[in-house]
């Protein structure tokens, strides 16, 4: 089996569902390498808002040494509303720890996980966790999990029971049997002989899964050749570096059970820094996984370095051609941070004083600018506020803390809606938001109300008129003076607001035909109900003028009021927005969110299968904007916290009874 370079730095990111026990393995992971106990807190889910919470809500950096050879932990939240957390870290790792528990109810909750890593070309492994809690059969766990993975589950162990009990394994690679000591390494033993059947028959099975991908192998096994070991390591290594396999392992993080197993496969099997700098297009540099503002330390860029050593003040050229130096270079272990003089390649340091840096930018030290090979896909947001500082004489705090946090955190989005008079902070998720609330508190002492984000109705003609208007003002000196008549019917929805003259021998004189129109739009802002009117179309058929009092000004005046009449005299109706929404969802979910859907005044256009997710369904409904607010809570609550959806304004549709009531009202206050 080949072992990498000494002194080479691997990056590992260790993924899965919240609970699973990703920071827990993460720690004993640190206390088999350094034989030294590790607090909780110390190296993950040191902020408050992940304390309170009980599981992560940012990406956790930690590192340690393991028989000569550096390793970079990247623990990752669990939850999709944090999920943006490690959409640009992820593709910068050699390798993916992807922690389950041993239930197999709770299997597809590895899906969203597995299919982004496979999507990525991301290496991974699976570590079922808890092992010491598991109650079932191995076989039936791991027939649960095949469905959420393309790529063949390869058992690389199988635990060993007493009674009901968990207390060893036998790795089937080694053909060896560890019991397991707490505290202390697992003891080598011989392998039952009430075991030794089964151990066979798993040893076979794991070989005919990589011989699917190794002609020789299938030869042997065929020809009953026993193949060597380091040939059936060499395959297990190659398979899974080339995504053809993801292995298993199994322990407990809490107890110490199989994490030093794990991390010596880890030091043979893991790819070398070059491959994911391939993956992402760099030769020499460092690639920006995240960046946060470090109270006095300013803005730091977390980044992996590639290609060669960085060196504390080295001149870097960002995407855009614009350049800046490394101003300051620590190494990170958990929240603590280390000054260092330079950083290894592979290595995961913190880099002071660029401040121009975004997550996913390459900061070259070519000389020339690197842009990654295939930029993350943004997230669309699923959950919104609108928000103002509580003291008035915040706002322009407010205003720098909300573009720290955005930029800090790819997920979020700010918007001002102008129409409407709101700023709109919007996120992954209700969570996601409130946790974005609780540090603008919490770091820059900015306290803020939220409302919900207003619908933009629109009015339209309820039916066709004929209005004159005559404009007349007289004040000593010119007056105003401006006589229209205008016809006014509703257009197909979506046609918005057409003008047109039919003004003949100059009853309006040419030159302020445009004042009209502009007079009517002005009207058209706020229709009777105090929406915006839309689809229709306005004809100025007749007028008078005045030698003297006729202005552009006079005619504007009263374009605007012969439609404010018209509107009157004719009446509108509320439109609202619709839009299309698509939603993912598992399938044994669907009809609950197909429900729930309806419940919300949807219209179920079609549910069909999710393309390339064995077990999902993919539903396309029209909903009302106004019943998408909390949508994306009820979703994850029918379905695990998995479910997701986009959605896309379709068109506009009329409001008529109650709602419509309440909306108009809304408007008034």
């Amino acid at each position: 089996m080949a072992i990498r370079d000494k002194g080479s730095v691997r990056a590992l990111a260790l993924v899965g569902p919240t609970s699973a026990g990703k920071t827990a393995l993460m720690e004993a992971l640190l206390e088999a390498a350094t034989g030294q106990a590790v607090r909780p807190g110390e190296v993950g889910d040191s902020s408050p808002e992940a304390r309170a919470r009980g599981h992560s809500v940012e990406l956790n950096l930690a590192g340690f040494d393991f028989m000569g050879d550096r390793y970079v932990v990247v623990d990752c939240p669990g939850s999709l509303e944090f999920c943006c957390e490690i959409d640009k870290a992820l593709p910068a790792v050699d390798l993916a720890i992807v922690v389950a528990e041993p239930d197999p109810a709770k299997a597809v909750l590895l899906q969203p996980t597995l299919r982004e890593l496979e999507r990525l070309g991301v290496p991974h492994a699976l570590f079922i966790n808890k092992t010491d809690q598991a109650h079932g059969s191995v076989q039936d766990l791991l027939e649960a999990l095949a469905p959420v993975s393309s790529a063949p589950l390869v058992a690389r162990q199988i635990p060993t029971w007493s009674g009901d009990k968990v207390t060893g394994y036998i790795d089937l690679a080694l053909e060896r049997c560890y019991v397991y000591r707490p505290g202390k390494p697992s003891e080598l033993v011989d392998i039952p002989a009430d075991l030794q059947q089964a151990e066979a028959d798993a040893r076979f099975h794991m070989l005919e899964q990589i011989a699917d991908f190794d002609d020789e192998l299938l030869e042997q096994l065929l020809t009953d050749v026993q193949p060597s070991r380091d040939a059936v390591f060499g395959d297990l290594v190659r398979e899974m570096n080339d995504g053809l396999i993801v292995p298993v392992f199994f322990g407990s993080a809490q107890n110490g059970f199989g994490v030093r197993r794990l991390l010596k496969a880890l030091r043979h099997e893991t790819p070398p820094a070059e491959k994911a700098a391939e993956r992402l297009g760099i030769t020499r540099g460092a690639y920006v996984m995240k960046t946060a503002y470090a109270g006095q330390s300013g803005k730091l860029a977390y980044a992996r370095v590639f290609g060669g050593k960085l060196a504390d003040g080295a001149e870097l050229v960002l995407p855009d051609g614009s350049k800046s130096r490394a101003g300051g270079l620590s190494q990170v272990q958990g929240s603590a941070l280390k000054k260092i003089a330079e950083a290894a390649p592979g290595e995961v340091c913190a880099i002071g004083k660029v401040d121009h840096a975004t997550a996913g930018q390459i900061l070259s030290t070519t000389g020339q600018p690197q842009a990654v090979k295939e930029a993350a896909r943004p997230r669309r947001p699923l959950f919104a506020v609108a928000l103002m500082a509580k003291n008035r004489n915040d706002d322009v705090r407010l205003s720098g803390a909300l573009a720290k946090l955005v930029e800090e955190d790819t997920g979020l989005s700010l918007t001002h809606d102008a129409e409407q008079r709101q700023v709109l902070l919007a996120g992954q998720g209700e969570g996601h938001v409130r946790l974005a609330l609780e540090r603008l508190k919490r770091r820059y002492g900015v306290e803020i109300d939220t409302v919900q984000p207003r619908t933009p109705y629109r009015e339209t003609l309820a039916g066709a008129a004929t209005q004159r208007a005559r404009h007349k003002k007289q004040s000593g000196g010119h007056g105003q003076f401006a006589d229209v008549t205008i016809e006014v019917r509703p257009l197909p929805r979506g046609s918005g607001f057409v003008f047109q003259s039919k003004i003949v021998g100059g009853a309006v004189p040419k030159q302020w035909i445009p004042a009209v129109e502009t007079g009517v739009r002005d009207g058209l802002a706020k229709g009777p109900l105090g929406f915006p009117v839309t689809d229709l179309e306005v004809t100025l058929t007749d007028g008078m003028t005045h030698a003297v009092d006729s202005s552009e000004m006079a005619f504007r005046t009263v374009g605007r009021l012969a439609i404010e009449e018209a509107l009157k005299a004719v009446g509108t109706v509320l439109l609202e927005p619709i839009e299309k929404l698509t939603v993912y969802s598992p399938s044994n979910s669907a009809s609950h969110v197909t429900s729930a859907l309806t419940a919300r005044r949807g219209q179920i256009l079609g549910l069909s299968p999710r393309e390339d997710w064995r077990g999902w369904e993919r539903i396309e409904a029209y909903l009302p904007q106004s019943e998408r607010q909390d949508l994306i809570a009820e979703l994850r609550g029918l379905t695990q916290g998995l479910g997701a959806f986009e959605a896309d304004f379709d068109h506009m549709s009329e409001l008529h009874g109650r709602l419509a009531d309440e909306a108009a009202q809304g408007a008034r206050t």
